[in-house]
């Protein structure tokens, strides 16, 4: 059982990091901002969407 909730997590995590990378790239922010946000996201997804919700998206 524990496998299939930590798929299930892994996947929500899979949705909001791309949701997130979407909304950052559709975003009016420069494009080095872009950048460095979807590097953090993609390097560190949990933390990175979390840092983003709180510093980065408006």
């Amino acid at each position: 059982m524990g496998v299939e909730v930590g798929g299930l997590l892994g996947l929500i995590i899979l949705i909001l990091d791309v949701w997130a990378i979407v909304r950052i790239v559709q975003s009016g922010a420069e494009t080095g901002v872009k950048v460095l946000w979807v590097v953090v996201i993609l390097l560190l997804p949990v933390l990175g969407l979390i840092l983003w919700l709180l510093l980065g998206a408006k």
